[in-house]
């Protein structure tokens, strides 16, 4: 039996599942950067993703927490310090971003 477009759900697919994880005008963005620096403090994310504001930033971060792709590790100290890694999930998107970064570089107009 032949498959129809009539009988299928974009929203079933892993394709539809994986996309509205790394959805957002900046999560691959911050994905991309704890990939390439390991650990990475809010403040040096904010400096390093230039035009993103506190509260954005903050939400997304949140986000790819409740995603289980990211971990955040406070330390109880004053000023209080906050440090944000991938999760073992996290990193398993990575070949996927390897793959994009190296399309883009082939294909840049």
């Amino acid at each position: 039996m032949e498959r129809c477009i009539a009988n299928e759900t974009l929203a079933d697919t892993g394709f539809s599942y994986t996309l509205s994880l790394i959805n957002g005008k900046y999560k691959m963005t911050i994905l991309y950067t704890l990939m390439e620096f390991s650990v990475v403090r809010f403040n040096e994310l904010q400096r390093y993703i230039k035009g993103i504001s506190y509260k954005t930033l903050s939400v997304m971060l949140k986000e790819l927490e409740a995603d289980k792709l990211i971990v955040r590790k406070e330390y109880p100290q004053i000023p209080p310090k906050v440090e944000y890694s991938l999760s073992e999930r996290g990193r398993s998107l990575m070949p996927i971003l390897d793959m994009m970064c190296e399309w883009g570089d082939q294909n840049r107009l």
